[in-house]
């Protein structure tokens, strides 16, 4: 064949490699596993709402194939790329944050005492702003070099940036995701070799604002109050928690069965988010939250191993930040379900409803896809060594 004629047949593709492809196998699992889960925690309060049964279902099996476009688009596009965009995600998620507060309830609604959303249910700014974190926090940390070990020039910009959004975060108020954004962006600085002590001297010094921020929200400091000493908590401080006790306990070691929970009367608020978990507990046992314990556990072994194989510094920081935000969020949200930790907003990623949830935990996985396979040259329907295209 001719070398022009070859020429014209070569394209690239990236090929997955044996990291990414165990990783999509179980965001796959996840996500059929959630969407039964989330039917059975929501098709009678769907019936209350005077919806059908799959209402809730439905939405969220639409988010799940907005999700599937956007993790095909991620795993094929170069990762790398995102340095480039990292100021503007940036910028989105501080501008977003703050339209939240200030604009009008018909186009940012307030739902259940919090301003967290966008045109209705259908955007949450601050589930985005969690790949803006790690998307800018790597570049920048990158970008510095040797400069990081520095205070003034090194560290403290990452917390003046972060500081404004887990500020705008507060004020929705949504406490759990402010936090969140912090915990990141100290695993990435940790990651990327900064002073410890620089560290734990700003995070001494913002403590006291962070606490009279707590203090203004009062049911922030009830939830830790009621964590810290229950039996002086106010019953309703406490109540969804001893109602997902119960629904945990009540499941033993193999569940009453799919569909058989009872929590989902109404007995336990929000049962297909926020508390989404004990519905696990309830219906398929210790050993249902022992297997997405797990789950997420091997998630958590995967990205960790794409990221220590990355191509670039700059994407093993974005790898390991991936990959601890899903998984920690995971495990918290399970923690405040079995009583370990205290009440949080925080959602079970690839289960719990909510498409901008669903959609963020898809994207995230589909970069680090990305992130874990070779970009190869392809003749015609094979791959081959680009050397073979000598004349």
């Amino acid at each position: 064949m001719p070398r022009a004629l070859a020429v014209d047949h070569v394209r690239e593709r990236w090929r997955m490699g044996p990291e990414a492809r165990a990783l999509t196998l179980v965001m796959v699992l996840v996500l059929v596993f959630g969407l039964a889960v989330l039917y059975s925690a929501s098709a009678i309060m769907a019936e209350q709402e005077n919806h059908n049964s799959w209402f809730y279902a439905a939405r969220q099996l639409g988010g799940v194939v907005a999700g599937a476009v956007v993790f095909a688009l991620a795993a094929k596009l170069d990762a790398e790329r995102l340095s480039e965009w990292a100021w503007p995600l940036m910028w989105f998620t501080i501008v977003s944050l703050l339209l939240v507060l200030v604009l009008p309830e018909s186009i940012a609604p307030r739902v259940n005492g919090s301003k967290r959303f966008l045109f209705g249910t259908s955007i949450q700014p601050s589930e985005f702003g969690k790949l803006g974190v790690i998307v800018w926090t790597s570049m920048l940390i990158v970008k510095k070099g040797d400069q990081l070990r520095r205070l003034t020039k090194g560290v403290l910009p990452f917390f003046i940036v972060i500081g404004v959004l887990d500020v705008l975060a507060a004020l929705e108020p949504d406490l759990s995701v402010s936090m969140l954004y912090t915990l990141l962006l100290a695993l990435l600085l940790f990651a990327g070799g900064v002073r410890i002590a620089h560290v734990v001297i700003l995070g001494a010094l913002a403590i006291p604002v962070l606490w009279s921020k707590v203090e203004r929200l009062q049911y922030a400091l009830l939830r830790i109050i009621g964590f810290l000493d229950p039996g002086q908590a106010a019953a309703q401080v406490n109540y969804q928690l001893r109602q997902s006790l119960i629904a945990v306990g009540s499941g033993g070691a193999l569940g009453v069965g799919f569909g058989q929970g009872r929590q989902q009367y109404g007995f336990l608020p929000f049962p297909y988010s926020d508390f989404i978990a004990s519905n696990i507990g309830e219906e398929w046992g210790f050993l249902g939250l022992a297997a997405v314990t797990l789950a997420f556990a091997a998630y958590a072994l995967l990205g960790f191993r794409i990221a220590r194989k990355a191509r670039s510094p700059f994407l093993q920081l974005v790898a390991v930040g991936l990959t601890f935000v899903t998984v920690l969020t995971a495990y918290l949200h399970i923690g405040v379900v079995v009583g370990l930790l205290p009440t949080t907003g925080l959602t079970l990623p690839f289960v719990s409803y909510g498409r901008s949830n669903i959609i963020l935990s898809m994207l995230m996985t589909g970069i680090l896809v990305n992130i874990g396979s070779e970009k190869e040259r392809v003749i015609g329907s094979g791959a081959t060594d680009p050397m073979t295209l000598r004349a």
